[in-house]
C-alpha cells in the first residue's frame, strides 16, 4: 500500500492568516491553481481509491487531483482538521493578532505546552484519531497493493507523520506547517509504515 498524503490548496483564511480548524472554508482560485499543477505532477499515479477530510476545501483538493478519474472518493471524519474551537476565525498576523491566549503561540512554536481554547481539540486527540485511521488502514488486506490518495489538512497531516515516526510533541511540525498542496508518500512495507517523500511540491 502506498499513500499520498496532500495538504489542501489555498484558501482566503490561509492568505489572511485566521484559524481555520473545523470551519469549512473553500478554496480560492489560487488554490484551485496549485491543485490543479499538483494533479498534472501526478497525472501517472494510478490512485485506486481517495480518503478526503469532509471539509470542502480538502474535498475538492482531491476533486482537482484525481482529475476526473473513475476513483471512489471516501469522507472520513479522523482526518478533519485539529478544531481550533473559539480562536478559529481570528487572525495570527502579529500586527492584526486577535488571540486572547498569551500563550496560543505555544501551538506552533512548543507544541508540547500548547493547550486547546474553549472548545477546542488537543494535539493528542489529533494524534490519536488519525493513528485509528492508519491503523484500520493498514489492518485491510483488501487495500495491500492499492494506492491512496489522502486529502487532508496541515495539522492533521503532520498528526498522521506523528503516528508514524513516534516524534516527541516538542518535534510535531518538523520543520514548519506544510505548504498547500504539499505531498508527502508513505508506504507500508512489512507491516511498517515507511516514509518515502515528505512535503514535496510541484509549483
Amino acid at each position: 500500500m502506498r499513500l499520498y498524503i496532500i495538504r489542501h490548496g489555498e484558501t482566503v483564511w490561509n492568505t489572511k492568516r485566521r484559524l481555520q480548524g473545523q470551519t469549512d472554508t473553500q478554496l480560492n482560485e489560487n488554490g484551485r491553481e496549485l491543485a490543479r499543477i499538483t494533479a498534472q505532477a501526478l497525472r501517472d499515479v494510478p490512485f485506486d481509491l481517495a480518503f478526503t477530510s469532509p471539509l470542502q476545501r480538502a474535498a475538492e483538493t482531491a476533486e482537482i487531483i484525481l482529475g476526473g478519474r473513475n476513483v471512489p472518493i471516501i469522507k472520513e471524519e479522523r482526518i478533519r482538521e485539529i478544531s481550533f474551537g473559539v480562536f478559529e476565525g481570528k487572525c495570527i498576523l502579529p500586527d492584526a493578532h486577535e488571540i486572547e491566549d498569551p500563550d496560543f503561540h505555544y501551538f506552533f512554536d512548543a507544541p508540547e505546552k500548547y493547550c486547546p481554547p474553549g472548545e477546542g481539540e488537543s494535539l493528542d486527540s489529533l494524534i490519536r484519531r488519525t493513528g485509528s485511521f492508519l491503523d484500520e488502514l493498514k489492518g485491510k488486506k483488501e487495500f495491500a497493493d492499492k494506492t491512496v490518495l489522502i486529502s487532508t489538512h496541515g495539522a492533521a497531516s503532520r498528526a498522521l507523520l506523528a503516528n508514524i515516526t513516534g516524534c516527541p510533541r516538542s518535534s510535531f511540525w518538523g520543520k514548519g506547517v506544510p505548504k498547500n498542496c504539499s505531498v508527502s508518500i508513505i508506504r507500508l512495507l512489512d507491516g511498517r509504515w515507511i516514509i518515502e517523500k515528505k512535503d514535496e511540491v510541484f509549483y
